[in-house]
């Protein structure tokens, strides 16, 4: 057998890591039954340890997919972007006056916001819905999917994972917040395949996560109680 060099980084860094508390670790699995053969699926990759704001400001992604409302916008993502864009003319106030102009009440709307080197592609909840939904995030992504396929210019297209929002919060049939399975679950059925960023504090989760989805068959056993 063929022996390989396990170090990492330069001088002594390897040492020093192994001694890192395990909590503020992450530990990504392996999902590809073959890392030789391609897979032929499409998925959704979980950007695990990714800062979004920071791909977007250097220009690895095309299109946003984020929440807005028609109320109050100061501390969602697409405000902190429009500020952090040297070429955006939006703004807290102009962002949310333009989804007043959109808001349905039974219905979500996909709101367009250009900021020149990155289109908002934003779910603007239901006027009657006190939070964004489940049904609401599956329609849509439904819609955003659709629209990304029409304009491939909108690829590569990233999205935030609506877990662990505030005034936008997700929430489902039961009223509490859905598993993040369960969101990228919507999104793909939706028919998206972009990349995911978990919310950060996500990655303090104490359960080894997979780097994308759908996740392997290998859960679906352990759920069921085989290995």
């Amino acid at each position: 057998m063929t022996a390989f060099a396990n170090n990492m980084y330069d001088g002594d860094a390897d040492q020093m890591m192994s001694g890192l508390d395990p909590a503020d670790c992450i530990t990504v699995l392996p999902d590809a039954k073959d890392p030789k053969v391609a897979d032929a699926d499409r998925r959704i990759r979980i950007m695990w340890g990714q800062y979004l704001l920071d791909d977007l400001l250097h220009d690895h992604y095309n299109s946003l997919v984020c929440a807005v409302n028609a109320h109050d916008n100061s501390h969602g993502i697409i405000t902190q972007l429009a500020e952090l864009l040297p070429t955006s003319q939006w703004h807290e106030d102009s962002i949310t006056r333009h989804a007043k102009h959109f808001v349905q009440p039974h219905h979500v709307t996909v709101v367009k916001y250009d900021m020149d080197t990155v289109e908002v592609l934003a779910l603007l909840r239901p006027s009657e819905h006190d939070h964004l939904t489940v049904d609401d995030l599956a329609e849509g992504f439904s819609i955003v999917s659709e629209m990304i396929e029409r304009k491939p210019h909108r690829k590569p297209c990233a999205t935030v994972s609506f877990i662990g929002a505030h005034a936008n919060k997700l929430v489902n049939a039961q009223g509490g917040e859905p598993s993040f399975e369960s969101v990228l679950r919507t999104m793909y059925e939706g028919g998206f395949t972009g990349d995911v960023y978990p919310a950060t504090y996500m990655w303090e989760s104490s359960a080894p996560v997979f780097a994308r989805y759908p996740f392997p068959e290998s859960i679906e056993r352990m759920r069921s109680g085989g290995f």
